[in-house]
């Protein structure tokens, strides 16, 4: 890893793409209830982060394939952290959904 990958964005896309090749892995929008409900990624499970104790709820095998997404990138890459250090042992950051470009359920 070079010295200017640590400022490289996640690229939610591609993200989305690796998450659908990835049999049994869970989709997780750490946004509010509320922003949740105004627009998601289909197939997304919502565990706010302030309530990421609770993601046991949709991945309880800590080796659970999490890609891991909010608003702009950075409640998401907390959450990855907070995830790590609860022992989940495959958690992505995969970004914002600000620069997602597919279709939004709501």
């Amino acid at each position: 890893m070079g010295f200017f990958d640590l400022f490289k964005q996640a690229d939610i896309n591609q993200g989305i793409k690796e998450f659908k090749s990835v049999p049994g892995a869970v989709l997780l929008d750490v946004r509010t209830v509320q922003e949740y409900q105004e627009g998601h990624i289909p197939g997304s499970k919502n565990i706010p982060l302030q309530a990421i104790d609770k993601v046991s709820s949709v991945a309880g095998n800590k080796d659970t394939v999490l890609f891991v997404y909010c608003h702009s990138g950075a409640r998401s890459r907390q959450a990855v952290g907070m995830l790590q250090r609860m022992g989940y042992t495959n958690v992505t950051n995969i970004g914002g959904i600000a620069a997602y470009s597919g279709k939004v359920e709501r």
